[in-house]
């Protein structure tokens, strides 16, 4: 249920409210350290820094290669890829965190019962290839 809102009651929202006040008299270097995290600044400084990490194993991968060593061409190679990875989850968090107001649609994930194995092997990779493509949209 990640994402989901519930709007909150006028007694909740004055507990809350309250709540907020003694925190902010109890430790106000706390609550000004949180007012000032942004989800998306923090995404784009990490996908920032996975650029430049991929950019050094590009350099660490050339290095490999001029001299003769293959461990460090792989170090090289093993630092793009996961650099990479980074970036693009940084980046799919970055245009996720827009569309926190959203209400996402309810799981449409099925549980499987012993009646939904019968098939062929190639049925179940196409109805799970199809429920994948859907998710995805």
């Amino acid at each position: 249920m990640e994402g989901s809102t519930v709007p909150l009651s006028e007694e909740e929202q004055r507990q809350f409210e309250q709540l907020e006040r003694a925190l902010a008299a109890e430790d106000p270097k706390f609550v000004s350290a949180m007012r000032g995290t942004n989800v998306r600044l923090y995404y784009k400084r990490r996908a920032v820094l996975a650029g430049v990490g991929f950019v050094l194993g590009i350099v660490v991968l050339m290095t490999g290669a001029i001299i003769p060593n293959t461990i460090i061409g792989v170090i090289g190679f093993v630092m793009m890829v996961a650099c990479l990875y980074i970036a693009a989850l940084s980046m799919k968090r970055i245009s996720n965190a827009g569309e926190s107001d959203d209400i996402p649609p309810p799981s449409t994930k099925r549980h499987r019962t012993k009646h939904d194995s019968s098939g062929s092997f190639m049925e179940r990779m196409e109805d799970r290839w199809r429920r994948r493509r859907d998710e995805d949209l």
